[in-house]
């Protein structure tokens, strides 16, 4: 017996449980018998993704009396917010804050963790917040709602019985294990359950099928921001020329060149968002060689600064991302589709369950850095007061209907993604749709059949901004 052999063999006898025959190996995969999976865990509501649209769904769900379960794959909560460090909201559309609800109460809830900018409402971005803090905030808001949230735990199947999603099955430390529940929530933002279950799904833009491009954040301290603010700018348009052309010569990592000459300005210290990554999120060696290589591409920043600039002399990257920031993959296809017109246009939806208004912001799917944001082109922004409405139906689908989807992995174009991917667009839709479970359950029906009229009423009375909908909604 080869020793290959030997090993297959006499570990699968030594690990299987009691009663479980060993799996077969085949040419091309692994034939594993049948076996029954233990219940973890069941609710009325079960959330994937413990990301801050994950976070909204269970809060609003619980509060409308659902028995709600969080499930989330990394150790703490907060998704892209707190692990990946992308620590900005945005609540205004440049005249007035439109977005409020939950996230206004995640706000007011995070106390000396969360600053508002000084400019406040006359830029998209309102609010920047401490990542560390954040977790416990998000911690604590599902906690007073009475919602059961189980970490490092990862849907890794659906389970599809009659047209609806009756479990989801988790890896845990003590083998695979399934978790039921009535309403199934994907806030894993890469839409794993829903692509699990079958729904068909979107990738890419047209043309290459490739991906808005990611982002590593890293914390950098110890800049003199005096020294900086008062270096004369032709050196610091020196640096940025050398990073250019050793960048160009392939000697050096891509870098957003509008963030860099911002930070090097100022010698700011917080998070810096110029490192750009890009490739397949899904693919699992891809991203972790993208990962690395994204930390050393800091570290290549910080040594060359301190080299050319007096004021980054003692610099220091104090912490960076646990992972990329991704702003884009799968995007389900939903009832109804979110694309880049229906966002310039600030198209208004009789379904709307609030207001969205960032511009069309595409980060170079090739990874060079490049963003649209910096372009200011007619048919990418937003008149300053205009918002569009955020639909139910890019979070709902014709297949399952006791399947919902919220966060970036909504039922948009690749260009509509570039608008809603943000977090405060994906807290709206979670507390939509979070809502609209409760009341399904409360009322026995599907979610696409709840009362739009008393959905929309509920999301006002909690704090929601939704304006100039349709008189179509309003039809009995």
């Amino acid at each position: 017996m080869k020793r290959r052999d030997f090993f297959l063999a006499s570990g699968a006898a030594a690990l299987a449980p009691l009663g479980m025959r060993a799996a077969e190996l085949t040419a091309d995969g692994v034939l594993v018998p049948a076996r029954k999976v233990p219940v973890l865990a069941e609710a009325e509501v079960v959330v994937c993704g413990g990301g801050t649209a994950g976070i909204a769904a269970a809060c609003c769900a619980a509060k409308h009396g659902a028995k709600v379960l969080l499930l989330e794959r990394w150790p703490s909560l907060g998704g892209m917010a707190t692990n990946a460090l992308v620590n900005i909201w945005h609540t205004s559309d440049r005249r007035k804050q439109v977005i409020f609800g939950f996230v206004q109460e995640a706000i007011e809830r995070a106390g000396g963790f969360m600053q508002r900018y000084p400019d406040f409402p006359r830029r998209y971005e309102t609010h920047k917040f401490d990542p560390e803090g954040m977790r416990v905030v998000f911690w604590q808001l599902l906690r007073e709602r009475g919602v059961r949230v189980l970490c490092n735990v990862t849907a890794v199947e659906s389970v599809v019985e009659g047209g609806q999603v009756c479990a989801v099955l988790v890896d845990t430390k003590t083998g695979r294990k399934a978790v039921r529940g009535k309403i199934f929530i994907d806030a894993t933002g890469d839409g794993d359950v829903a692509a699990n279950a079958g729904l068909p799904f979107d990738f890419g833009r047209v043309g290459d099928g490739r991906v808005q491009g990611m982002t590593m954040m890293f914390e950098l301290r110890g800049a003199d921001q005096a020294v900086a603010r008062a270096t004369p700018r032709e050196q610091v348009a020196r640096v940025l020329a050398l990073m250019q052309e050793q960048r160009d010569a392939g000697k050096f990592p891509p870098f957003n060149e509008g963030h860099a000459a911002s930070y090097l300005r100022s010698g700011a210290t917080g998070l810096y968002n110029m490192c750009p990554a890009a490739g397949n999120p899904l693919n699992e060696e891809e991203l972790t060689q993208l990962s690395e290589e994204a930390r050393g591409h800091v570290y290549q920043y910080r040594d060359l600064w301190r080299r050319e600039l007096p004021a980054f002399a003692k610099a220091e990257i104090v912490q960076m991302g646990h992972g990329l920031g991704i702003r884009e993959s799968r995007r389900i296809r939903g009832l109804k589709m979110l694309d880049g017109q229906m966002v310039i246009k600030a198209a208004k939806q009789p379904d709307a369950i609030g207001h969205g208004f960032w511009m069309i912001d595409i980060h170079d799917p090739k990874g060079t850095g490049y963003t649209t944001h910096s372009d200011h082109k007619p048919g990418q922004w937003l008149e300053p007061g205009q918002s569009y409405h955020l639909p139910l139906g890019i979070c709902l689908n014709a297949q399952l209907a006791n399947l919902a989807v919220v966060g970036r992995c909504a039922s948009t174009t690749h260009e509509g993604c570039a608008s809603v991917r943000l977090q405060s667009h994906g807290m709206v839709m979670g507390q939509g749709v979070g809502t609209c479970a409760a009341l399904a359950l409360r009322s026995g029906t599907q979610m696409s059949l709840v009362d739009i009229k008393k959905l929309q009423a509920t999301l006002r009375s909690d704090g929601v901004y939704l304006e100039d909908v349709p008189a179509a909604a309003l039809a009995t």
